[in-house]
């Protein structure tokens, strides 16, 4: 009946909208998302998007298309199910995880439990009963969703690491409870003993199948986590807005919920409040620190005619502004939106493990009917060929391949956490060994996001004056003035008469003198002559990436004050350390071309992309993929967060948003940048040793099979070998404990 008021549902808002959001159920892996987007996009009419992140389709319908119940025929067809999006995909994650985690929390006390006694007591009659009660529901709850997978490939006539997982544990489970009652029977009849050592038929490997699956649980449940951020820095992105609204209605002003603006409303912002929607000034001046969307830290001024966007924040002066983008049309909106499509964009990088699972389980399945059928012909009898069989398939599915990816990633995911870098998961590594440009967003990252004072032009006394005059402003260049002239050891004197004028500059009076701090057309236009060499002087600091701003008094300008978004300490070591990894850096800034350059040359950047407007960052990194290169982008800022998306690698700074954070595919919690370096590095280390993980899990068993199909290999042999791979994956992985950076 749901499916159909949900059907219903859709095919109602298909008559008003021809593109649409659904919600894909089923999907465990970047394959799945790309198994649901071909079934649709083979239907007439359709052309569809899957986000493995988000768990949703967008759907474009043309008129000839199909109705929904066709749509949703042809992907249950596949194993999965589509739905009416709704607004909780934040939700539908958390459920995700949560059942994820009771399966592990299930899964592996009884997995222990099961290979203790297992190993302990192998032979005693209570210890196996224990051994097949507990690996019951290991394999049955725990392990379900890799037998549906498996099924759901088998409908399609594919395979998996799903198929080769539930394969070789129920071919274990299978085979040990047939082994164990069967032994059972034949003690109770008083034929044979427990305790027989030379019984080939009494080994039992129900602690290989709850060990693999109690293991692969750990893995999806870590995948399940990083899924669901996607959603949660979207809705973190759009709760950063504004909540009310000061609405003008005549000589009157309400406060309303931002929600119920209308395009055309008339607001007012006081100084210190965010703007709550898109709009154009229509009366006043001010000072907007747009830091939030941009990344810039210096606020940018705005006046009659000029545009402000919403969740912005009107510093020093009172803005009149009419309505311009409200709801899901405004700057704040469209960046959200944009990062949940970048992260739908990244092209589904089919894990390692898949694709030899897809060619090995037809291969191995191939093998064990040959194997079964040859020797039923030899001896004639089922036990004889079912024994020989059964050890082909146990020996094909090693117990090693549920070590071999959790492994390498916890123990290199744990020194980068030591180290303060956070790695998301598996595939992120698989994109990092492929890496060749990063870009480097410039405020906030490069930089340190915040206004620094770097030179005088004049002495001692015009600073102390400046700084006098600008203590009453809360502009974020007066906040350097007053803080550099403290660190230089000056007093700042008191003043009087402080008065602010938006976008041009403040003038006070200080010691008697009437002080005017500000732009050189604001000096000007107060009858300020400036003379020629300060005028070189402010020339020569704009070149160096600078930002100038003029103070006089009695008729003259006196100085010149050049303000700088100062350098990370460790920036240029950071750029020659991914030089010597053979990487090339980037640099990506709203800056004019002369101070991004400027910027980039004290840094050692090989590439300036300036005068980037903050909406176009990620089409910088597209068009560097254009090029064929693979991109890691580094950013703090929410306006980061796109292009982090959008990048191969994404990397952000943890005191950054956490809208960057939960976008990238990194995160370094320390300000230090030469944590990329180290960062891609580990990246790297780790990846390789899951491939090497990868040849050990698989190599005993492969060497083994044509053993096991011979009939020389018992499953008690097999059980040695598959040991051997496990502790083999182990102490490769621990290597990265060692792991320097």
């Amino acid at each position: 009946m749901a499916d159909t008021i949900a059907a219903q549902t859709l095919e109602e808002r298909t008559a008003a909208v021809r593109e649409m959001r659904l919600d894909v159920i089923g999907m465990t892996c970047g394959s799945c998302a790309a198994r649901v987007e071909k079934t649709l996009n083979k239907q007439p009419g359709v052309e569809a998007s899957v986000n493995f992140a988000t768990g949703e389709a967008l759907v474009r319908l043309a008129d000839d298309a199909p109705p929904l119940d066709t749509l949703r025929e042809a992907v249950k067809a596949r194993g999965y199910d589509i739905r009416v999006h709704v607004d909780e995909a934040e939700e539908a994650a958390r459920r995700e995880e949560r059942a994820w985690l009771r399966r592990l929390i299930v899964a592996w006390p009884l997995a222990i439990a099961t290979m203790a006694v297992s190993t302990l007591w192998p032979d005693e009659l209570w210890a196996r009963w224990a051994a097949f009660a507990m690996a019951t529901p290991v394999q049955f709850y725990a392990g379900w969703p890799f037998l549906k997978g498996a099924a759901i490939r088998a409908r399609s006539f594919t395979a998996n690491m799903d198929t080769l997982i539930a394969v070789g544990t129920m071919a274990a489970y299978s085979y040990s409870v047939w082994v164990f009652f069967n032994t059972l029977s034949a003690f109770r009849a008083g034929t044979t003993g427990m305790g027989m050592k030379g019984d080939v038929n009494t080994h039992l490997y129900f602690e290989s199948a709850a060990v693999i699956i109690a293991f692969l649980s750990l893995g999806r449940w870590l995948e399940a986590r990083a899924k669901g951020r996607a959603s949660q820095a979207i809705k973190r992105l759009l709760e950063m807005g504004a909540k009310d609204a000061r609405v003008i209605r005549g000589d009157k002003e309400l406060k309303v919920p931002v929600d119920a603006v209308k395009v055309g409303w008339i607001l007012k912002i006081l100084p210190g409040e965010k703007i709550p929607v898109d709009g154009r000034v229509l009366e006043g001046a001010s000072a907007v620190d747009e830091s939030m969307l941009t990344g810039e830290s210096v606020p940018v001024e705005k006046g009659v005619g000029d545009d402000v966007a919403g969740a912005t924040v009107n510093t020093d002066g009172v803005l009149v502004i009419e309505a311009t983008r409200v709801g899901e049309d405004t700057a704040l909106a469209q960046i959200a939106r944009m990062v949940a499509e970048a992260q739908g964009s990244k092209a589904p990088i089919q894990r390692l493990a898949d694709r030899v699972a897809g060619v090995f389980v037809p291969v191995v399945f191939a093998i064990a009917a040959v194997t079964a059928i040859a020797w039923y012909l030899a001896d004639g009898t089922v036990e004889a060929a079912l024994v020989p069989a059964v050890s082909v398939l146990i020996i094909a599915c090693p117990c090693a391949l549920g070590l071999a990816t959790p492994a390498a990633l916890m123990v290199g995911t744990g020194r980068g956490a030591q180290m303060g870098i956070l790695i998301r998961g598996a595939e992120i590594l698989e994109r990092s060994r492929s890496v060749n440009v990063v870009v480097f967003d410039k405020t906030g990252t490069l930089t340190e996001g915040r206004m620094r004072l770097e030179a005088v032009a004049g002495d001692e006394h015009t600073l102390a004056l400046a700084a006098a005059a600008e203590v009453g402003s809360e502009h974020p260049i007066a906040r350097a003035v007053v803080e550099g002239a403290k660190e230089r050891g000056i007093d700042v004197a008191p003043a009087t008469g402080f008065r602010s004028l938006a976008g041009r500059g403040v003038r006070a009076r200080v010691d008697g003198v009437e002080v005017l701090v500000g732009r050189r057309a604001f000096l000007e236009d107060e009858g300020l002559s400036v003379p020629d060499t300060l005028a070189e002087e402010a020339g020569r600091l704009e070149a160096g990436g600078e930002t100038v701003f003029w103070t006089g008094w009695d008729g003259q300008a006196r100085g010149v004050l050049a303000v700088a978004d100062a350098m990370r300490e460790g920036a240029p070591r950071a750029v020659a350390g991914l030089h010597a990894l053979g990487v090339q850096v980037a640099m990506i800034t709203g800056d004019n071309r002369a101070t991004g350059e400027a910027i980039g040359k004290r840094a050692g950047i090989d590439r300036v992309l300036a005068e980037v407007h903050p909406e176009d960052k990620a089409d910088e990194v597209k068009r560097l993929q254009a090029e064929g290169k693979v991109v890691a982008m580094v950013g703090d800022g929410i306006n980061d967060g796109p292009a982090l998306a959008q990048a191969d690698l994404g990397i952000s700074i943890g005191t950054g948003t956490d809208v960057a954070i939960e976008a990238s595919d990194i995160t370094l919690m320390r300000e230090d940048l030469e944590g990329v370096v180290s960062a891609i590095r580990l990246a790297r280390r780790t990846f390789t040793t899951i491939k090497q993980n990868l040849f050990w899990a698989f190599g005993y068993n492969v060497a083994a099979i044509p053993l096991a199909a011979l009939g020389l290999l018992n499953p008690m042999i097999a059980g040695a070998a598959m040991a051997m791979s496990s502790v083999s994956v182990l102490a490769n992985s621990l290597r990265l404990r060692r792991f320097k950076g």
